[in-house]
């Protein structure tokens, strides 16, 4: 809600990312009340990024216990998303998750989550400090480990990278057909992908929107994803 009425926004940082790194033309899905056609959405587009929110998905959606007074949800975006990100992994449009994206490609394909990720014993405190300027709370937070043959690791040329976190929420059970793709040090998974996925299907619990064009990792992940949309579009 801005005021007394409801907007379909979408942060600039995230626009930017997919005009300037992915080389792709951003476009708005709207999530009405009464969701659009799934058909008819993957018969317009090349790609689909689901983005971060201050939203998370609701409980309900993967049988989790109810939230804790004050959680924000989206149940029209719930509605659109869970639906599209299975059709669309199935039809050969490329999807990339970011942060709530990166959660609800997780539920959408049969998975769980964890809801406070900072309770559960073993786990680190992955939330931002919000007292903290916006180059702080977006800095390096801790590192993340990449798979043997995975996307990432072929990205970064590297083991190990850094990178921000900003979550509270976070993968409990990974779905069915989810290959992992990178871990935090704690064991937390990051990053997975759709391994039977005939085209890019992946996604990441950080923002690597995030100022994306002075990290040369981010602009490669972004880059990857605005290929597999131009290669649609030839086929």
């Amino acid at each position: 809600m801005i005021g007394p009425h409801p907007f379909h926004a979408v942060g600039e940082k995230y626009i930017a990312a997919v005009a300037q790194a992915a080389g792709c033309l951003p476009l708005l899905i709207p999530v009405l009340e009464t969701p659009l056609d799934v058909t008819e959405i993957l018969s317009l587009v090349d790609g689909i990024f689901f983005p971060g929110s201050p939203s998370n998905v609701e409980p309900a959606r993967y049988e989790g216990p109810a939230s804790v007074p004050g959680t924000l949800h989206d149940p029209h975006r719930d509605a659109t998303t869970l639906s599209l990100i299975p059709r669309a992994v199935a039809t050969a449009v490329p999807v990339f998750g970011v942060c709530r994206g990166f959660q609800e490609m997780n539920v959408a394909m049969g998975g769980t989550l964890h809801q406070r990720v900072h309770e559960i014993e073993g786990l680190d405190d992955h939330r931002e400090i919000k007292e903290q300027p916006l180059e702080v709370q977006y800095g390096p937070a801790h590192e993340v480990v990449l798979e043997p043959d995975s996307v990432l690791r072929r990205l970064a040329g590297k083991e190990r990278v850094s990178v921000n976190s900003l979550h509270w929420q976070g993968v409990d059970r990974l779905a069915p057909g989810l290959v992992v793709e990178a871990r935090a040090t704690d064991g937390l998974v990051e990053a997975f992908r759709v391994k039977s996925a005939p085209t890019f299907a992946l996604a990441v619990q950080w923002h690597p929107e995030w100022q994306v064009m002075s990290n040369p990792f981010s602009m490669a992940l972004f880059a990857e994803f605005g290929k597999a949309a131009r290669n649609k579009t030839k086929k």
